[in-house]
């Protein structure tokens, strides 16, 4: 069958225009991310920001912005279900992040960010033997100060090993920020590793946040990026 002359165009014009209605029901513990219709990809799109996590059955695709931090794009591969976090430090050492109220505040930690993310996946119906695993981020950003990269790659891959989990794709390490579209209906993944044109800016903002972690609770996550 032939193609109608213009039909490309048509469709993209109609995958630029939000559908009527606006964005599709969130989860009540997600009321808090910011979301928008993405014309490139023609689906809305939760964006993340330090400390968040969410979790969609709606198609949506969820994004973010990662410099030393790391996400895990997790999903049940037999539904239409799946998530992302993304969290700047591997472990809360003293244990206060777990007891938090404040969910951003204890998510930006690793193994909160984790547990959470996975729990609210069972909660909604996924099985832990459908689980699929992809990871995302860590880059060496900050080259004056530790490794945070490292320190967060070194732990969520332990973390896989402990839990039993396998990794069926990963994106970790080097030097860039990448930026990270993630769609759980299908499992795919989309980076882009920015330029190091931005790297400064991107350090400089990295650095005040960590700041932030060591001198006051989160108050709603702060943008990186």
């Amino acid at each position: 069958m032939s193609t109608p002359p213009g039909s490309s165009r048509a469709a993209q014009m109609l995958a630029s225009t939000a559908p009527p209605g606006g964005p599709p029901p969130a989860f009540p513990q997600f009321g808090h991310i910011k979301r928008h219709w993405d014309p490139t990809a023609g689906v809305y799109a939760a964006k993340l920001l330090p400390g968040d996590y969410y979790v969609t059955t709606e198609g949506e695709m969820i994004t973010t912005v990662l410099g030393s931090c790391v996400s895990a794009c997790v999903r049940d591969t037999q539904r239409r279900l799946g998530g992302m976090n993304h969290f700047m430090l591997p472990l809360e050492s003293e244990g206060r992040a777990a007891w938090s109220s404040d969910v951003s505040a204890a998510t930006r930690y690793g193994n909160v960010a984790m547990e959470r993310l996975i729990n609210d996946l069972l909660k909604c119906g996924a099985r832990r033997e459908n689980l699929e695993f992809k990871l995302v981020g860590g880059g060496r950003v900050l080259a004056a100060m530790t490794d945070i990269g490292a320190r967060n790659i070194e732990f969520v891959r332990e973390y896989m090993r402990t839990e039993g989990y396998r990794v069926s794709g990963e994106d970790l390490g080097d030097a860039f920020p990448r930026k990270v579209n993630y769609f759980p209906e299908t499992g795919r993944v989309q980076v882009k590793k920015l330029t190091n044109m931005r790297n400064e800016t991107i350090a400089a903002r990295e650095q005040n946040y960590l700041k932030e972690l060591g001198t006051a609770p989160n108050s709603g996550g702060v943008e990186l990026f």
